[in-house]
């Protein structure tokens, strides 16, 4: 159902705002049993031993338009619901808004494994997770409903995440002359004032990051395209020609964060701020590098391009030259803008149509969303579950695209090379539990198992990480942080207070050197890299009796270890448990097949068990500790070590 408002679509009626409220009950839940008072103000973990650091409001804010509940001053930021009576439903699902509704970017706010993580941020840093709420509900934020830093104040319309106003009203915050250029007929430039206004305040933001964003006080629109004929918003809505929305510039806004409570001082440390008071620089490379997505593709090859001859990005793009964010995660794609294109005017038809999807790495939450409010709710906001299988089906796509994997046999051992085909670490991201992991399966002849590396226990969600390589980063607190806050010092998931990186073996892009990305504070940890170098090899010694081996890369977005921690940490409220009951009934985060391939090996001696190049007394010993059983020394593959595999290997002595 669609709720039309008014021509200048200035308000939304009071039953729709109550509407969409009631979308939410399941995952506001908390909210209404404990009361907002029970989400606001200094946290004690009792029993826990824990202190919370005493920030402020101060030490959180940022550079870029400023919060401002005053609609006289700031229109708000409207509902995506408004969005659909033109830009969704036609053209068979390639409406902006019916790939928009089932990502991550529409559904940033809703997202359970997000409250959880903004509860334990409360409790570790006071209102720290107003830093938070500023990226993940936008539209609360700048109305000014984030004070307490948690949910509680927030409107139904604020859960809408990331949505359709909010980033058409984003200005480009380093504005040129061609930026400010209006549709045809409409040569009204207002970005110019807009940041000139802020510039007078000191509020010009020097650097992408940390939702930083400008946007338009008044309800102008902006988009890439200079060729729409007429504008069919009505009322005082004006339409901007922005060709920042093509740019990596724009995502960088909020897909590079840094923890402003911390400095690095000359040995590279970053310690604590004086609390009570914004970033004493606001220079974002100052600060604690939680993520760095953009800067690592900003310091890769494809900002000048890298061209795929398989096309496996890039949607339409005739040369397959990718050099943008949106060139991946927006695919070009043959449709239309709004609803006309469903009626043939060539007008409306567009074959570099941006896809709306969003495509990336998160492959359970937005049905782990639909899952807690349940299924009319959710066909109700347009997350249908036929919308949520194809979003499913182009992140795996994604995750697909993103990595080569080759196998080749080296003497004894088996090499594994992982390529990074994507344009910043792989993966990237901040380490909420994301990794990449290498399994192994090594069969005989008769195609049996007899040896597996990284095995993952799907009942369990449980992986074996010792004799394989784990692809990952951990972050972690010093122990400054944990004299200050009783907490263990250490890698950890308390993202509010981490200010050291433990480890991170994440391959780098395309283009990596290890001056760039120790510059933006990307650097490999624990873990080394050539410049150059955008691949990384694992030796597996190939056991006695191999014939070949099956290998798969796996990622996994949650890990057993990161949703028991938002459950297990959570001394407030229940947006943890919540949290983990979703993550269940989602399937735990099943790992996805990035790639997998069979390697089929050289023949060599069956009777040299340990693969040495010859039989001997260690031989011997092997076959001798296994007798009777199966497996390694089952020479002749009868499913038993025996006086015929004895035999053998006496005859193949030295």
């Amino acid at each position: 159902m669609k709720i039309r408002t008014s021509q200048s679509f200035t308000a939304l009626p009071t039953s729709r705002v109550a509407r969409i409220g009631a979308i939410h009950r399941g995952v506001l839940v908390a909210v209404a049993l404990l009361g907002a008072s029970a989400l606001v103000g200094t946290v004690v973990a009792r029993g826990t031993g824990q202190t919370q650091l005493p920030t402020t409001f101060a030490d959180y804010v940022q550079p870029g338009t400023q919060p401002n509940p005053d609609s006289a001053v700031f229109t708000p930021i409207y509902s995506a619901q408004n969005c659909t009576f033109c830009h969704s439903d036609y053209g068979n699902e390639v409406a902006p808004y019916d790939s928009w509704v089932t990502s991550l970017m529409g559904q940033s706010a809703r997202d359970p494994v997000w409250h959880a993580a903004l509860t334990i941020a409360n409790q570790d840093a006071n209102v720290s997770g107003e830093f938070c709420i500023r990226c993940h509900a936008p539209a609360g934020w700048l109305g000014g409903r984030s004070t307490s830093g948690t949910l509680a104040e927030l409107q139904g319309e604020d859960f809408d995440g990331i949505n359709c106003h909010f980033c058409h009203r984003v200005v480009n915050p380093t504005i040129g002359t061609e930026s400010a250029v209006g549709y045809p007929g409409d040569p009204v430039a207002p970005d110019v004032p807009i940041i000139s206004a802020l510039a007078k305040q000191g509020l010009v933001p020097n650097g992408a990051g940390n939702s930083r964003y400008v946007v338009d006080p008044a309800d102008n629109r902006r988009g890439p395209f200079s060729d729409v004929p007429q504008n069919l918003h009505g009322g005082e809505v004006k339409l901007i020609t922005s060709p920042y929305h093509r740019s990596s510039e724009f995502c960088g806004t909020c897909h590079d964060v840094s923890g402003p409570t911390y400095s690095k001082n000359k040995k590279g440390e970053y310690v604590l701020n004086a609390l009570n008071a914004p970033h004493p620089t606001q220079d974002l490379s100052n600060m604690f590098p939680e993520q760095r997505t953009y800067s690592e593709w900003l310091n890769s090859s494809y900002v000048n391009g890298v061209q795929y001859a398989d096309h496996r990005y890039g949607g339409n793009t005739v040369d397959g030259v990718v050099s943008s964010c949106q060139d991946c995660h927006m695919p070009k794609v043959i449709a239309g803008g709004c609803v006309f294109y469903e009626y043939g005017d060539p007008w409306f038809v567009r074959t570099d149509m941006p896809q709306h999807s969003f495509a990336g790495a998160n492959t359970w939450v937005v049905q782990g969303i639909r899952n807690i409010v349940g299924a009319e709710e959710a066909d109700a906001l347009g997350m249908t579950q036929e919308r949520i299988d194809m979003s499913a089906a182009r992140t795996v796509q994604m995750l697909q695209n993103a990595s080569d994997m080759t196998l080749t046999q080296k003497g004894n051992e088996l090499k594994v090379r992982i390529t990074n085909e994507s344009g910043h670490k792989l993966p990237t991201g901040y380490p909420e539990g994301r990794r990449m992991w290498v399994n192994v399966k090594f069969t005989n002849a008769k195609g049996t198992v007899i040896a597996e590396r990284g095995a993952y226990n799907s009942a369990t969600a449980a992986l074996t990480t010792v004799d394989t390589k784990v692809y990952q980063a951990k972050q972690g607190i010093t122990s400054a942080i944990s004299a200050l806050t009783g907490l263990p010092a250490g890698p950890g998931f308390h993202l509010a207070l981490a200010n050291k990186v433990f480890f991170d073996n994440r391959i780098p892009a395309r283009g990596f050197t290890n001056a760039a990305y120790s510059s933006i504070g990307a650097g490999p940890v624990g873990y080394t890299y050539a410049d150059g170098q955008h691949w990384d090899d694992t030796l597996f010694p190939i056991p006695s009796g191999a014939a070949s081996a099956t290998v798969t890369l796996y990622f996994q977005t949650s890990t057993k270890e990161y949703m028991e921690f938002l459950r297990d940490a959570n001394v407030t409220d229940t947006y943890g448990q919540t949290a983990y009951d979703a993550w269940v009934g989602a399937g735990k985060s099943a790992p996805v097949a990035m790639d997998a391939a069979v390697l089929n090996f050289a023949s060599g001696n069956p009777a040299d068990l340990n693969n040495d190049g010859s039989v001997d007394a260690t031989d011997l010993s092997i076959l001798l500790s296994n007798w009777g059983g199966s497996g390694i020394g089952d020479i002749d593959n009868s499913g038993t070590v025996e006086a015929g595999d004895l035999a053998t290997l006496l005859g193949a002595w030295g």
